[in-house]
C-alpha cells in the first residue's frame, strides 16, 4: 500500500508500522483499549514520540502484530489519538508523513479532530509548513486515517506508527 518511492527493503535496515483502529466501550478508556486491541498494540506500555523518521526507515501500513513475549514491554509510537462519549460526535484520528525517496529521512504527524476533512487538512497544512524549513527533497504526502461516530458508549480512534519494543531489562 506504500505509494512512495522510499528505498526499497533491501536499503531499509528500519520499518515502521502504521497501524489503526477504533473502538467503544462503557468507559473512555475502555473504548481507548479496545481501539489499541482493534491496531495490535494493547499489550504494550506506550511510549510516544515526537515526529522524525530516521533515514533508512521504510513505511508499512497494516495492523502490527505483537509477538506473544513482548508482553508488557515498552513500545515507541507516534500516536493520533481521540475519544468521545457525546451521542452523534465523531472522532478522527490521523497519521501522515513524507520521506526523502532517496534516504528514506522523513517527519511524521499526528492529527485529530471531530471530521476526516479536519484530519486531512490538519495533516497537509502541517507537513506542507514542516518540508519548507529542511533542506530535503521529500516525497508525496501519505496519511492514515480513521474514525468512528459515538451511539450508544463512549469512542475512540488511533493511528499509531510503530517504531520498536524494548524489554525492561538490559537496557
Amino acid at each position: 500500500m506504500v505509494t512512495h518511492s522510499a528505498p526499497s527493503r533491501a536499503q531499509c535496515p528500519f520499518e515502521i508500522v502504521v497501524t489503526a483502529g477504533s473502538g467503544g466501550g462503557p468507559t473512555p478508556i475502555a473504548a481507548f483499549d479496545h481501539a489499541l486491541i482493534a491496531a495490535g498494540i494493547a499489550n504494550y506500555n506506550l511510549q510516544c514520540l515526537s515526529s522524525v523518521i530516521p533515514a533508512g526507515s521504510r513505511v508499512v501500513r497494516r495492523r502490527f502484530d505483537q509477538p506473544a513475549e513482548e508482553f508488557g514491554h515498552r513500545l515507541y509510537v507516534v500516536l493520533a489519538h481521540l475519544e468521545t462519549r457525546i451521542h452523534g460526535e465523531s472522532v478522527w484520528a490521523g497519521l501522515g508523513w513524507v520521506q526523502a525517496p532517496d534516504s528514506g529521512k522523513g517527519l511524521l504527524v499526528e492529527i485529530h479532530g471531530t471530521s476526516r476533512r479536519v484530519v486531512e487538512r490538519g495533516i497537509e497544512r502541517s507537513l506542507a509548513a514542516m518540508v519548507v524549513h529542511r533542506d530535503e527533497p521529500y516525497g508525496p504526502i501519505e496519511s492514515e486515517i480513521i474514525g468512528t461516530e459515538c451511539h450508544t458508549e463512549p469512542v475512540s480512534a488511533l493511528v499509531a506508527a510503530v517504531y520498536q519494543s524494548r524489554g525492561w531489562t538490559g537496557d
